[in-house]
């Protein structure tokens, strides 16, 4: 079957949920490493994606052209929180390219900040189209336009000059022809793919190990070590991204993607884990990328305990008192 039941959720015993998932390990070559459930189950990429989608700005020189330090290009790859830190970050790079947050075509919402903490907006905030928790990539996205003098108005159809770059860095670095790629619109407007989980890993195993990539690989470099340089800009205070890059110690490019896909590259294994929960349960998610990760051996116990919390083992009521068990029931095959 596709899906293997991943994580139970049980009370006092009895089981009370079952979130089913699948994932792949492979290397930069494509080589599956390691999978539990159906490797190659179709899975849209949806953030993960954010990486692949920067490279045709890196690609054409648009880092250098507009000076972009390591922190503007953690923030084009991100799913922030809309912090202040992530705002100035939005800014710097649409003053650099001559662009505004006007232009963007990812709309707003309230800043994560405020609805993943259950916290009121404070009287008088305003929030716009920066605080969107992709609204890095679009200001990449703009810069791309400016340095290439192309329209705007149109930058998120899946037939602008940009699109069509992303859609062909995709395929090079997944392993996929491009037009045999499925795609579909992401939460922010931008076009999305969908391909197998053992694809999306080799993408991120080659991040892991850019020399591997003639092409992209001085890319897939800067914008991988970005990342794990500059944790808390790729999500925020609190979340999943910014602490497990915390605990790899630097090897580790990782990026959740919303409705139960992440991604986890190690460096100094030149592999990557990709994994997807079918109902997208995002606890479960994060419980289970942990367990894989332990079963793979890549766990060290320091690290373990301080993943400790993403594994919510323990299921607790509004009092306090324990309830339940969240635990996984899976087991990886190597291959």
């Amino acid at each position: 079957m596709n899906f293997v039941p991943m994580i139970e959720l049980t009370r006092n015993g009895i089981s009370e949920c079952l979130h089913m998932g699948a994932l792949a390990v492979t290397n930069a070559n494509g080589k599956l490493i390691a999978h539990a459930g159906n490797p190659n189950w179709m899975c849209f990429t949806r953030s993960t994606l954010k990486l692949l989608q920067a490279l045709p700005l890196m690609q054409s020189g648009g880092a250098t052209q507009f000076g972009f330090t390591s922190k503007e290009l953690a923030l084009m790859c991100a799913s922030h929180n809309g912090e202040d830190m992530h705002v100035a970050q939005v800014s710097s790079i649409l003053k650099k390219s001559g662009t505004t947050y006007k232009q963007m075509h990812c709309g707003c919402h309230v800043p994560y900040r405020f609805s993943f903490n259950d916290l009121p907006l404070p009287e008088g905030f305003e929030y716009d189209e920066r605080h969107h928790n992709c609204s890095g990539k679009h200001s990449g996205f703009l810069a791309y336009c400016a340095l290439h003098a192309l329209p705007t108005e149109t930058y998120t159809d899946l037939t602008h000059p940009l699109q069509l770059q992303v859609r062909k860095a995709v395929s090079d670095l997944a392993g996929l022809a491009s037009d045999a790629m499925a795609w579909g619109i992401d939460g922010c407007s931008a076009p999305n793919f969908a391909m197998p989980l053992s694809n999306l890993a080799q993408a991120y195993a080659r991040v892991a190990q850019p020399e591997s990539n003639n092409e992209y690989g001085a890319s897939l470099k800067l914008l991988g070590e970005a990342m794990s340089a500059h944790p808390e800009l790729v999500s925020g205070t609190g979340r999943n991204d910014a602490d497990f890059m915390r605990v790899g110690r630097g090897d580790w490019v990782t990026k959740v993607g919303a409705d139960g896909v992440q991604v986890i590259a190690s460096r100094a294994r030149g592999q990557a884990l990709a994994i997807k929960i079918a109902d997208g349960n995002k606890p479960a998610l994060f419980a289970a990328s942990i367990e894989a990760l332990d079963q793979l051996g890549w766990l060290d116990s320091e690290q373990r305990e301080a993943l400790k919390p993403w594994r919510s083992a323990a299921l607790k009521n509004i009092k306090g008192a324990e309830v339940g068990e969240r635990r996984s029931i899976f087991k990886i095959q190597t291959t």
